[in-house]
């Protein structure tokens, strides 16, 4: 096995399996009913936004932060985010009793068995958007479908690889104690250039040597600098045709 076909056959497994599919799918399924029920002409809206919507969310086994993101409209604007958050606390409080909820603005989290959701409060705004809290008091504009066309315009320009190579990258931040946070580093990634490459070798290298080096906190500095001390070994290990080794290397990388 190359390191390509160890990194295309990573990156095709960084995905969720059909049985956690559908077992989001009914919960999914479950929480709509709950939402209307309970909410019925309060809402707007509700609906999933987010890596879960755009092929990049990875299975808990590989980060245990994976989640879905839901974005629940209300009706009736005026009051601070909140206000919403309280009204989305008590929904989960008496449908999922049972569950791990907590407040970690600017969402409500329900932790269930096989998955979580982040419930996120929204207010429609006049040009099309939406208006998300920031922090507890105020509101910030957004439009969670923006970023899902630029990502498959840029996947689709770069032989299809940039999803799974964010797979690939999500994956190692997790196993590194979260160095980024997670949409920024997808936002990252899909900003960057990449000329004359076609292979998944070739994107998570370059992706990881392009990768800035962060400053402010020592043990952040040091997972993205051992990162690019590794690539840069594969780099020489295949100069010196030593294909095995060089697959070695990059399990240090992106383990099994």
């Amino acid at each position: 096995m190359t390191v390509n076909s160890y990194l295309t056959n990573r990156a095709s497994n960084a995905i969720l399996s059909t049985g956690e599919q559908d077992s989001i799918n009914r919960s999914v399924a479950t929480l709509q009913t709950r939402l209307n029920s309970y909410f019925s002409s309060k809402l707007n809206s509700h609906f999933r936004f987010g890596s879960s919507t755009r092929g990049t969310i990875l299975p808990r086994r590989m980060d245990g932060h994976s989640d879905i993101d839901y974005m629940v409209v209300f009706a009736e604007g005026g009051y601070t985010p909140q206000t919403y958050l309280n009204r989305l606390r008590a929904f989960v409080d008496a449908y999922y009793s049972s569950s791990d909820i907590k407040q970690s603005s600017p969402t409500i989290v329900l932790e269930l068995n096989h998955i979580k959701f982040d419930l996120v409060p929204a207010l429609a705004n006049m040009w099309g958007g939406y208006q998300i809290p920031d922090g507890t008091s105020a509101w910030q504009n957004t439009n969670p479908n923006d970023f899902n066309g630029k990502l498959t315009e840029k996947n689709t320009a770069n032989h299809h690889l940039i999803k799974p190579t964010i797979r690939l990258v999500k994956f190692w931040n997790a196993q590194n104690g979260y160095v980024f946070d997670s949409y920024s580093l997808e936002k990252w990634i899909v900003d960057q250039s990449y000329f004359y490459i076609s292979t998944q070798r070739d994107y998570l290298l370059e992706t990881f040597e392009k990768l800035a080096t962060p400053t402010d906190t020592q043990w952040r500095k040091d997972k993205v600098e051992r990162a690019k001390k590794i690539v840069a070994e594969v780099r020489r290990l295949e100069r010196e045709n030593m294909p095995v080794s060089a697959e070695l290397e990059i399990k240090k990388l992106i383990p099994e």
